[in-house]
């Protein structure tokens, strides 16, 4: 691999492994903690975390030292790519029917999730930022779709930081149930957004 290259594949799999802790530990907080936002936010990590596994082997296979049929390449960069999008909009169905059902019982301690979601948009930004000047330098379809996700991702995480924010510190009150409610329909809209869309952009041959 050249160098851009080398550059991808390491901020790939550092994205698979700072990704990875994410969903143990909001899985196992939902044991004492049940916010409608943190159901969601743990299933659109355990998503993203699926989707991120697969564009590393992907982007790894697709770049390796011997030159592939470039035919070849940009099929399984396709499918790859139109796979992460099924799964996104398939967690965010998912996760719209889970939010329409829960119900207005106590939350319980939402603070694991908390700062899984404040250390998340932190992390997030950066590697928006980092794919952003990666796919500008080598025009990858792959660091394309992950930039764009990791942009949204950021946007999302600030949001579910703020609702479990509400939750902690108002618990009970109307406001902070509507914001938990509102909150897990914008992650649920957003993984459905982002799904038709990388499908619609990597349908064609």
């Amino acid at each position: 691999m050249e160098s851009e290259q080398k550059k991808s594949a390491r901020t790939l799999l550092w994205s698979v492994l700072l990704s990875a802790p994410g969903p143990i530990v909001l899985g196992l907080s939902l044991t004492v903690g049940h916010s409608s936002t943190q159901l969601a936010d743990f299933t659109r990590r355990t998503v993203e975390l699926l989707a991120l596994v697969v564009s590393c082997a992907l982007y790894l296979v697709t770049n390796r030292p011997e030159q592939m049929d470039s035919r070849r390449k940009s099929s399984l960069e396709r499918k790859g790519n139109l796979f992460v999008g099924v799964i996104m909009c398939l967690s965010g169905l998912s996760m719209l029917l889970l939010s329409l059902l829960f119900g207005r019982e106590q939350k319980g301690d939402v603070i694991p999730a908390l700062v899984i979601a404040f250390l998340g948009a932190a992390v997030n930004i950066y590697f928006w930022r980092r794919y952003a000047g990666l796919h500008r330098k080598q025009g990858n379809a792959i660091l394309r779709v992950q930039s764009r996700l990791y942009g949204a991702k950021s946007c999302v995480d600030l949001c579910v930081t703020a609702t479990l924010a509400a939750v902690l510190l108002l618990p009970g009150s109307t406001f902070s149930y509507a914001l938990d409610f509102a909150s897990s329909l914008l992650v649920s809209l957003y993984m459905i957004f982002c799904g038709v869309k990388t499908i619609y952009e990597h349908k064609k041959c």
